[in-house]
């Protein structure tokens, strides 16, 4: 069976880009995988530093977080844009999950993976910029990238009191984009 990790790198309590990639991770467990869902907040993990690093190791939540990557096949990622570019609480974590420890082979959390990106704003553009290097941070580390991906503009007004989704268009693309992933991944693995 299919494994996906599915997160956003947000860390806000009432986050659009976690409702976005929640809708995203249905279209994959409709399509036959199976999907953990993890909140990157959730893993108290220091700024990166490789002094820190040499000192103490590998911290426990990031240990946790890579071991998460490294068993899943591929990732549905959601992120907020932040100047034009991804959230610290994401880069921290990705870089983190990067670090070798013991016997696994360089970048084991991200080589032979495939995600399917998305983002979430109040603005028009959707979150559109952070997609650009997003991709390209994915694919440096040695994920593969879906061409498809998804900007989801005007988010605030998408989701109602309980977080349901009211854009039938949107919710569609975004279980499109999940059952993609579940597809491209299912090709790759025959």
């Amino acid at each position: 069976m299919i494994k996906i990790l599915a997160f956003a790198g947000s860390g806000r309590k009432d986050s659009v880009n976690k409702k976005v990639v929640a809708i995203a991770a249905k279209g994959a467990r409709e399509a036959g995988a199976e999907v953990t869902i993890v909140n990157l907040e959730d893993f108290d993990m220091p700024i990166f530093n490789e002094d820190l690093e040499a000192q103490q190791g590998m911290p426990v939540a990031a240990q946790a977080f890579k071991e998460l990557m490294i068993s899943h096949d591929g990732f549905l990622i959601s992120s907020p844009e932040y100047n034009s570019s991804y959230s610290s609480l994401f880069k921290n974590a990705i870089d983190w999950a990067s670090r070798k420890t013991g016997d696994e082979a360089n970048m084991a959390a991200y080589r032979g993976k495939v995600a399917a990106i998305m983002g979430a704003s109040p603005g028009a553009l959707g979150g559109m910029r952070v997609l650009v290097v997003l991709r390209m941070l994915m694919e440096n580390l040695g994920t593969m990238v879906l061409p498809n991906q998804k900007a989801v503009g005007g988010a605030f007004a998408m989701f109602d009191g309980n977080g349901n989704i009211n854009d039938v268009k949107t919710e569609k693309a975004l279980k499109s984009l999940g059952k993609e992933l579940v597809e491209t991944l299912t090709k790759l693995k025959a």
